[in-house]
């Protein structure tokens, strides 16, 4: 273990040297370029996310509908939020948060989907919620001590993430036997 720098004149020093850096010091211990580069990838699935649960909500229809779109609008606000999230902690690394939509798809995890059918749009959203979790537990096992702030910003996604998994996967168990039988096809 490190010894804790206890020279405050050493450390206001080291401060001041990089202060363009903003929160980026020498105490930084991942690959600064990788993380960037992993929360852009972070981004776009989130933002394909919003994309993909945005479609649904306006596209579902038929009478088990009502209850599923207001699951599709709330996931696709939280989505948006995470989005947020990471926009602002990649601004906080110094890098550049990439909206570009030409690709978007590209680094994106989880894909977009065009059902139209709704017990097909609930499970591609519960496949890509499932995508979302494997990733993000990757990355934070990845980070592990070397960023710790965007360990915890990629901990509370994946705890959002796997309750909107929860959630899909409790919609499809509500729904009648003659819709939900074509849901684990």
């Amino acid at each position: 273990m490190a010894e804790f720098l206890s020279d405050l004149k050493t450390l206001r020093a080291r401060a001041r040297e990089e202060i363009g850096k903003g929160p980026v010091t020498e105490a930084y211990g991942a690959d600064l370029e990788r993380v960037i580069q992993i929360c852009n990838e972070a981004l776009a699935t989130e933002l394909v996310c919003v994309l993909r649960y945005k479609r649904h909500q306006y596209t579902a229809t038929g009478i088990y509908s009502e209850g599923v779109v207001a699951e599709f609008k709330e996931h696709a606000a939280d989505e948006a939020e995470h989005a947020d999230k990471l926009a602002n902690r990649i601004v906080q690394l110094g890098g550049e948060p990439d909206f570009d939509p030409e690709v978007l798809a590209g680094r994106s995890h989880t894909t977009y989907d065009k059902s139209l059918d709704l017990v097909e749009m609930i499970k591609e959203d519960l496949i890509a919620e499932r995508v979302a979790v494997s990733s993000y537990t990757e990355i934070i096992q990845w980070l592990g001590e070397g960023d710790p702030t965007t360990r915890r910003v990629f901990e509370e996604l994946l705890a959002d993430e796997e309750d909107h998994a929860d959630d899909l996967r409790g919609l499809l168990e509500r729904l009648p036997r003659d819709l939900a039988s074509h849901a684990n096809g």
